[in-house]
């Protein structure tokens, strides 16, 4: 099987040529991973059925009206009015990202017509089965941080592994971290404040040339997810200071040292994704009811995991509607008085490796992130300040996304001017989510409730509350609604955008546990007792943070990581 780089589209479709032009003219940071895993339907019978699915016979007139519908459910709204925020803090955003790319790549990558045909005015949906024997899943949908470790350190130098760049020569049970910048590409000195703990510049991610050097090049498409998988960096090296410090016996040499640590990683993130993520995005009692009555419909398939295409395409892309379109990001870039300027959604995509680190729309590159650029982790991780609706949430689950979402500035290759139709559709996330759920055959909402035993949303509550332009761009979709909208929609009028609905929530919920609960390595089996949460593993058997407190919550993580202040 060929190596596929790791240099990941975030949601355009990508020609074959362009990729090897690209690869051709920049090297690929790593082939760390060289996998290939199944997607499949959660429900193939309705996925496999004319009347759960959108029409395929008049497939010109329904791109339009999707197409429609998509530009329809951009907020045009500046500033954000402040019904518009959730009680959901916005880390867990970019934590729903970071999830999706350690664990699914490729819905928008792959054979040449998947690559290609949802740019056209008159794609036909493919086949359930042409999709499930074509498209394959570049991850493996295991919770393992793949997406951190590649295949791991070179511990025998006769064997190298693909990931070894990622591991400090000195310590190659380490991973590399990169060093924040004083000043910038031309020398001239960095403004602003600087962020605690002052001394610490060791808050980026590692780069060569600007370009990230880690397992997957998406976590370095905007500055929040990019500052997010810099925390794992951290995670990952303090947890390896805590084994030879607290278990001696489990650092004797390199290899069970790093296995031991990378295990302890797991499991946390793990514990983590399932108690504190899935507890905060989904429907109250849904996690607790999947662990008290077991999955009712993630099953592997002839002994296989696979990843559900409802889960990838439709459910999971909730946290799009949760992007703001600036945020209150740290003392130096913020709405405040003072600042240098407000942390607009299009400046925290300029300062990645993909715009050379502050290129336009920023103010020109620098090697590596300026120190004014660091997160201020405590501005995006508290449940008490987000609970006032104010900007310190994310925005609802709901159909309203932020205004920059259809002009994404990493998206294509080309200045927004010269754009041609094609590029102008990868830079539109609600038009892609759309076209991608009728091309790749995603049930109906409407159809996706009926399997779930869940009462279906109703027309009025289909049309609730939307403007007159949304809801005579939905009128086509009212009995057979897109599920990605279906789920943005359930949550809006159902859950006040706070959470998932129940279509959503159950989808998200069964799949991430389905997924952990079937990885005999994961920290659900590490137990005869599997089945009873209070003698699996958690985290009073992990590391504590230096007061002996547990990692409990996401800030928890971050603290022993030493990127958020304790």
């Amino acid at each position: 099987m060929q190596n596929l780089p790791f240099e990941f589209s975030h949601g355009g479709y990508i020609k074959e040529s362009t990729v090897q032009q690209k690869i051709a003219l920049q090297p690929p940071t790593t082939e760390a991973i060289d996998v290939e895993t199944d997607f499949d339907y959660l429900f193939p019978d309705i996925a496999r059925d004319s009347n759960s699915l959108l029409p395929a016979d008049n497939n010109q007139d329904v791109i339009k009206k999707l197409k429609e519908l998509g530009d329809a459910i951009i907020d045009r709204q500046s500033p954000e009015p402040e019904d518009d925020n959730s009680t959901i803090p916005p880390v867990y955003t970019y934590w729903g990202q970071f999830i999706d790319h350690d664990i699914t790549a490729n819905t928008d990558r792959a054979v040449t017509d998947l690559q290609t045909d949802i740019t056209k005015d008159d794609f036909t949906p493919l086949s359930p089965d042409f999709v499930t024997d074509n498209l394959k899943n570049l991850r493996r949908p295991t919770f393992d941080l793949d997406s951190v470790y590649g295949d791991g350190p070179t511990l025998d130098p006769k064997n190298p592994t693909e990931a070894k760049d990622f591991y400090q020569e000195d310590d190659p049970v380490k991973l590399k971290v990169g060093q924040n910048a004083k000043q910038n590409a031309n020398g001239v000195p960095t403004l602003g404040a600087k962020i605690p703990p002052e001394s610490d510049l060791s808050r980026d991610l590692p780069r060569n040339n600007r370009i990230a050097v880690i397992g997957d090049s998406r976590n370095d498409e905007n500055l929040i997810v990019a500052q997010f998988h810099t925390a794992f960096l951290r995670f990952h090296n303090a947890v390896v200071d805590w084994v030879r410090q607290n278990e001696p016996n489990n650092a004797q040499d390199n290899k069970k040292l790093f296995v031991r640590a990378q295990t302890l990683v797991r499991w946390h993130y793990q514990w983590l994704v399932v108690n504190d993520f899935l507890q905060t995005v989904t429907a109250s009692k849904t996690v607790d009811s999947i662990f008290s009555d077991g999955l009712k419909f993630y099953h592997p398939r002839n002994g296989n995991l696979f990843m559900p295409l409802e889960f990838s395409v439709a459910a999971y892309r909730f946290g799009h509607s949760m992007v703001r379109a600036a945020y209150d990001y740290n003392r130096n870039f913020t709405n405040q008085p003072g600042a240098l300027a407000d942390a607009t959604f299009n400046l925290l995509f300029a300062f990645t490796g993909r715009r050379d680190i502050g290129g336009p729309p920023g103010p020109g590159p620098s090697e590596t992130l300026p120190f004014n650029w660091i997160i201020e982790w405590d501005r995006f991780v508290d449940k008490e300040s987000a609970a006032k609706r104010q900007r310190n949430s994310a925005r609802k689950i709901d159909t309203h996304l932020a205004l920059p979402l259809s002009e994404l500035i990493n998206e294509g290759n080309k200045d927004p001017k010269d754009q041609d139709p094609i590029q102008k559709l990868l830079r539109h996330l609600a038009k892609r989510n759309l076209l991608r759920g009728y091309f790749l055959s995603i049930p109906t909402g409407q159809s996706l409730a009926d399997k779930l035993g869940i009462k279906k949303l109703t027309v009025e509550e289909l049309k609730q509350d939307n403007s007159p332009e949304l809801n005579q761009a939905l009128e086509p979709f009212l009995e057979k609604t897109p599920a990605w909208y279906y789920v943005l929609k359930e949550s809006e009028v159902r859950a006040k955008g706070d959470s998932l609905g129940e279509v959503g929530s159950r989808i998200v919920a069964e799949t991430i546990i389905g997924l952990i609960k079937n990885d005999p390595s994961s920290y659900l089996n590490d137990s005869e007792h599997e089945d009873d949460r209070d003698h699996v593993w958690n985290p009073s058997n992990g590391v504590k943070l230096p007061n002996g407190s547990e990692i409990r919550v996401i800030s928890d993580f971050l603290k022993f990581a030493g990127v958020l202040p304790a």
